[in-house]
């Protein structure tokens, strides 16, 4: 055991028995200030309080980070910094705008905070500096989505429309381009644990294991996405938006590892998802525990090379938002374009 030798300052006071009360609180204090330590990294392993203490919390069924994703990450975040540093939305980004919001097509590789600017600068530019304008980001989305996101104009709009967002008011389809063996699904609703690993990644948890602590994070919070298959290698369509989800669908509750088979074939596989809770990278975490990672997602088990092509980002596209207007009450739905790539995933592969 490594003993850490105390300042001049606590040895000198270690003489006098009266300030013992005192070395106890300075090397308190000394302990807080070591960075990133537990008590369970002092603990002998070999000790009968080690097993308890050391195991107690949930284990993540979904794999760690790959150790090629840090590289290709990194370059990636560099990438999108210059991007977004030059970067300006167009009028035809607007999908919706009125006096109290705003819906635009975000592009993938640039961040929602560049949205936020340029948004800023555009009215700016056409009705004039607004001294009671206060914009804020309705929802976020990943560097490399691409989609619709909402923006407000005042702090009454975006507390509104917040607690619409908490309360799961708000309806969101997303589109991604998968690579894996084709499900034998044509639809499915995944119901699992999600929460931070001891690293700080997101993970797959057991579904029972919601609600359960984790070591510096929050209790794991339950994640609950459904998924169609709209085309597999070219074949099929995107079909209209469901005005509601039918029962007739393959329900999975996650309770342990999912079992890949790495030698089967790989195909291009178009889906729609419906998140129905707003967890950080839900539906990236959902398609890696399906088998199915999204192309480009390098993070999540997605390939980085497909057919001689590298790919700069994954192919997630949030695809509509429909929400009961925070002012007038309206029933409301924001629809962005398709990306190329999921117009290209809608044409059949050549043999």
């Amino acid at each position: 055991m490594t003993i850490m030798p105390l300042s001049p300052s606590l040895c000198l006071r270690s003489s006098l028995s009266p300030n013992l009360p005192t070395i106890t609180a300075a090397v308190r204090s000394l302990g807080a200030s070591l960075p990133h330590t537990t008590m369970a990294e002092y603990i002998d392993p070999n000790s009968k309080d080690a097993p308890q203490i050391l195991t107690n919390y949930p284990k993540p069924i979904s794999p760690p980070l790959p150790a090629i994703s840090k590289h290709i990450e990194q370059s990636r975040a560099m990438s999108a910094s210059s991007r977004s540093s030059l970067f300006s939305l167009c009028r035809s980004d607007i999908l919706f705008e009125d006096q109290w919001l705003m819906a635009v097509n975000k592009p993938q590789g640039v961040y929602c905070e560049t949205i936020l600017l340029s948004v800023s600068r555009m009215l700016d530019d056409s009705d004039g500096h607004d001294s009671c304008r206060s914009l804020h980001l309705a929802n976020r989305l990943d560097r490399d989505t691409s989609g619709v996101m909402v923006i407000t104009k005042s702090h009454q709009v975006a507390a509104k429309l917040m607690k619409a967002f908490s309360d799961r008011k708000v309806t969101k389809t997303y589109l991604a381009l998968c690579i894996g063996a084709a499900p034998t699904w044509e639809k499915i609703t995944i119901k699992s644990g999600h929460g931070r690993s001891k690293f700080g990644a997101w993970r797959v948890y057991a579904a029972s294991d919601v609600g359960r602590a984790l070591p510096n994070a929050p209790a794991i919070k339950d994640m609950v996405t459904s998924f169609e298959v709209l085309s597999v290698n070219g074949q099929g369509n995107v079909k209209e938006l469901p005005e509601s989800r039918k029962a007739d669908e393959t329900v999975l509750v996650v309770e342990e590892r999912s079992v890949i088979d790495s030698n089967a074939r790989q195909d291009e596989i178009l889906v729609r998802a419906f998140p129905r809770s707003g967890r950080t990278h839900q539906i990236r975490l959902h398609c890696q525990y399906l088998g199915i990672s999204i192309r480009g997602d390098v993070k999540y088990e997605g390939v980085h090379e497909w057919k001689g092509k590298i790919y700069d980002g994954h192919e997630l596209h949030a695809e509509s938002l429909s929400f009961e207007h925070p002012v007038t009450g309206v029933d409301v739905a924001f629809r962005a374009p398709l990306p190329s790539w999921a117009v290209q995933a809608l044409q059949p592969s050549p043999h």
